[in-house]
């Protein structure tokens, strides 16, 4: 059996890092519905209290119903120095309604030695102490493993031992981030079966920036290594050059790889869904996006376009209709004679040989 795979999207908070990007509370929140009609798991809404529209988002969510999806808060790990019970920010995580609480900290040695600049055990601690605070006021907890990639590579022992304080302090899942989006799918790999290895039994997850590309090949790598949570935004939005795009991720986790993680009739859905939100944000659905572009079932030369009418599988890796997108036929210099007499007789014109 395939194992089960839980959807997580990020679109409304690391998705905004992106340049131009920006909703406002009121579009999110129609944004948290679609993503619930498509079937997401836990939806990212941000941190509940980082800025004005921040906290109206979750006001507005505070009172909604959702189908399926419950969602998630976003915060950092606690400062330093400061007893987690003391945090403010902490604190804001306690208290908002959100059931489920996604905690950012380093997993990274030199991150921790040239960024947070406080010893390596007083890393492990601040993680720590987090977790058990949140966990302790009934919230489920996730740790995301910030530049655990880059950590793991760097020094080993210490990239798992954040992950074993995480663990046992009693994290639900932890997340492993390639932050800096620079891993390929070998290295996701290695990574994540090392992880399994170490820490047996343990939840994980992935969590993947595409500044080499790569993005969503790492991860499904990382999911057949052994990860039961994929995480990404919708179109792959994101600072830098975006995230792992989610929306590639689940036609590839269900169409591919036989890990049912949304019903048929959602799936049917995902070319409506990517577009509505490239609609609210004010841009142009990628024509040449895998699965939901316009132009994914597109044929244009002859000789593609009469295979596609012999039998659709000869130049189409899947049915368009299961994503909820069409086959087209383009007309140029290079189109058939069938396809040009196709779309005439489409437009109700006599064409001859």
């Amino acid at each position: 059996m395939p194992p089960q795979v839980e959807l997580y999207d990020a679109t409304l908070r690391d998705g905004m890092g992106g340049g131009g990007m920006s909703l406002t509370a009121q579009e999110k929140l129609r944004v948290v519905h679609r993503l619930d009609e498509l079937g997401v798991d836990l939806i990212e809404a941000g941190f509940p209290a980082s800025n004005p529209k921040e906290e109206e988002l979750f006001g507005l969510l505070a009172h909604e119903r959702l189908a399926h999806a419950q969602i998630a808060a976003f915060g950092m790990t606690r400062r330093r120095d400061v007893p987690a019970e003391q945090d403010e920010g902490l604190a804001v995580l306690a208290t908002c309604f959100a059931p489920v609480c996604t905690l950012v900290g380093k997993a990274s040695a030199f991150q921790v030695d040239t960024v947070v600049r406080v010893e390596r055990d007083e890393n492990l601690a601040m993680v720590a102490e987090s977790i058990a605070f949140l966990g302790s006021r009934g919230k489920r907890v996730l740790f995301d493993a910030e530049h655990f990639f880059d950590g793991w590579r760097e020094d080993r022992d210490y990239a798992l031992a954040c992950l074993r304080a995480a663990s046992e302090a009693g994290a639900e899942r932890l997340v492993l981030c390639d932050t800096n989006g620079g891993s390929l799918p070998g290295r996701i790999t290695a990574a994540v079966s090392d992880v399994v290895a170490a820490l047996p039994g343990v939840a994980l997850g992935i969590h993947c920036h595409n500044d080499a590309g790569v993005a969503v090949a790492n991860s499904l790598a990382a999911v057949e290594a052994g990860a039961t949570q994929g995480q990404g935004t919708m179109n792959g939005i994101g600072e830098r050059t975006g995230n792992a795009n989610l929306v590639t991720i689940i036609a590839n986790l269900q169409l591919k790889m036989g890990i049912e993680v949304v019903g048929e009739q959602q799936l049917a859905r995902l070319t409506e869904t990517a577009h509505y939100v490239d609609e609210l944000l004010n841009r142009n659905p990628a024509a040449d996006q895998p699965y939901v572009g316009k132009h994914a079932f597109a044929h244009k030369a002859g000789m593609h376009a009469a295979g596609v009418r012999a039998d659709a599988s000869t130049f189409e890796h899947v049915d368009p209709a299961q994503v909820g997108n069409r086959r087209d036929l383009l007309v140029s210099e290079l189109a058939g004679r069938g396809t040009v007499r196709e779309k005439a007789d489409a437009a109700g014109v006599e064409a001859d040989d």
